[in-house]
């Protein structure tokens, strides 16, 4: 039986992990009314494939005021890589020149809790199985209810009935490899750490763990986090069990090291798929249900944090009637390449990973070699970070589609950081000494206009010292939509496309 709800919803969001909860966030900041679906009748979160937050995702959480949470039980790391090659971010032009460790169900538990805070409907045991979408709205069809709303965004993972529902192709590669993923309790004490064979990579660690001056130390005592490669492929639809893993652990270490419980088990593959469009209509698609592949950098759940930061403000201004239709449209321009070149870097990464003759050694030493060299070294710590990304805005200063970088200004009331004044997901013009001053009134309900003073180096990673502007437009999402230098030409034009049509005349 299908129970109607009454309340009819400007976005339902489709799935309660890190993209979902990161996107109703960012929604219900920006005043919509938004309902968020999720299967689980809670939060807890069974297996945790991803282990940490990147540099940008950290500053992501820092533009809205909660990064500390996530600080504050994490471990923070130097983890940004590729082939095998660690890039240190120390020194680099951020707030966050590191990488968090932290398990995906804490990631989980932290955004939930902050979610919590905000105006959003969280509807729980909710399975999506269709979508009827019309030119008003949507029907969100559920096992048991149907929902109602302007727009609906799918975050519910790889298999996404979302993505399916709209007709949204998923095109991409079969797998290559697959990797038993658990967590155990044994009888015996393993040797941790990482293992190479002709299989491909294994690791055994406690779930528990600090860093140390740079290194793990795991816990005395506790679960055991296993990773095994499996010597055949097995597509991640079929349940692996317990035998399984004891079965892998004996063909890699000689022995199941006592194995007798799991807490949970899964599987991964390196299948690698992207959606085609991220939009159809009204229909709309992030993190996992836009792009999977291999684990390998860590980057899926990071990727996925940063879509709905993209989203969500455009979705808002669209909803409100600000901004056209056609701004969601930026939405897969802008963040549909970011996830290719993911794809792409993950891709070759498993295959510098996948063991070989002594050529293909020669070939990952000869690659690892040349990424550990500058200015490549720099340039793909900045890259695998997320600090290096710049969205294509057209010509002009170094500035232009890039993140905005957290300077230190100097306002009449005090000093005060770049992403405390993002702290409202609302754009912010910046003014730093435009001659004659900015004109932006006819944006002042939706357009914060900060005059400030700063005459420090401005730095971008990956580019290294830029001129400094006499003014920017930064976008909810931290990105410079408009850079000004000694003139306000442009910024009509700037505010028009990324805040909608003025709310009254000048």
């Amino acid at each position: 039986m299908v129970t109607e709800i009454g309340a009819e919803y400007e976005v339902v969001v489709v799935g309660g992990g890190p993209t979902g909860l990161m996107l109703a966030a960012e929604l219900a900041l920006a005043g919509v009314r938004v309902a968020l679906a999720e299967r689980r009748i809670d939060q807890s979160l069974e297996g945790s494939r991803a282990g940490g937050l990147h540099a940008r995702s950290l500053e992501v959480l820092d533009q809205r005021g909660v990064v500390d949470r996530f600080l504050r039980e994490g471990q923070v790391v130097q983890a940004a890589a590729f082939a095998g090659v660690t890039l240190d971010l120390t020194g680099a032009p951020t707030p966050h020149p590191y990488s968090l460790g932290l398990w995906q169900n804490h990631i989980e538990r932290i955004l939930a809790a902050w979610v919590a805070e905000l105006p959003v409907d969280l509807i729980r045991d909710c399975t999506v199985v269709d979508l009827a979408p019309d030119d008003a709205g949507v029907d969100v069809l559920c096992a048991d209810r149907r929902l109602r709303a302007a727009y609906v965004v799918g975050c519910d993972g790889g298999r996404s009935a979302v993505r399916r529902s709209a007709g949204i192709d998923f095109v991409g590669w079969d797998p290559t490899m697959s990797a038993l993923i658990a967590e155990v309790e044994m009888h015996e004490q393993p040797e941790f750490g990482t293992r190479q064979d002709a299989t491909g990579t294994h690791a055994l660690g406690r779930v528990d763990y600090e860093i140390r001056d740079g290194a793990v130390v795991f816990a005395e005592e506790g679960p055991v986090r296993v990773m095994v490669t499996e010597s055949r492929v097995v597509t991640a639809a079929a349940e692996p069990t317990l035998d399984d893993v004891r079965a892998a652990l004996r063909s890699v270490y000689g022995t199941d090291f006592g194995t007798h419980r799991a807490l949970w088990i899964s599987r991964f593959t390196d299948t690698t798929r992207q959606a085609a469009t991220y939009r159809r209509g009204r229909v709309l698609v992030a993190g996992d249900a836009a792009h999977i592949h291999s684990p390998v950098g860590g980057q899926g759940l990071n990727t996925g944090l940063q879509d709905a930061q993209n989203l969500g403000w455009k979705l808002a201004q669209v909803v409100r009637g600000v901004s056209p239709d056609d701004l969601l449209d930026t939405y897969h321009a802008e963040r549909h390449p970011v996830a290719a070149r993911v794809l792409r870097d993950t891709m070759a990464q498993v295959a510098l990973n996948r063991p070989g003759d002594a050529r293909h050694d020669v070939l990952r030493g000869t690659v690892a070699d040349l990424v550990d060299r500058e200015p490549t070294r720099t340039a793909y710590a900045a890259r695998m970070s997320g600090l290096d990304i710049r969205y294509d805005l057209g010509d002009g200063h170094p500035l232009l589609g890039r993140r905005m970088p957290d300077l230190d200004l100097e306002l009449p009331d005090g000093t005060r950081r770049v992403f405390e004044l993002l702290h409202a997901a609302r754009p912010v013009l910046l003014d730093l000494g435009t001659p004659g001053g900015l004109a932006a009134s006819a944006w002042a309900d939706r357009v914060d206009v900060v005059t400030a003073a700063y005459d420090g180096a401005w730095d971008l990673p990956g580019v290294g010292t830029v001129a400094a502007p006499t003014a920017v437009l930064i976008r909810p999402d931290g990105y410079v939509a408009w850079v000004g230098e000694h003139t306000a030409d442009g910024l009509d034009a700037a505010l028009r496309r990324w805040c909608g049509r003025p709310s009254r005349s000048r």
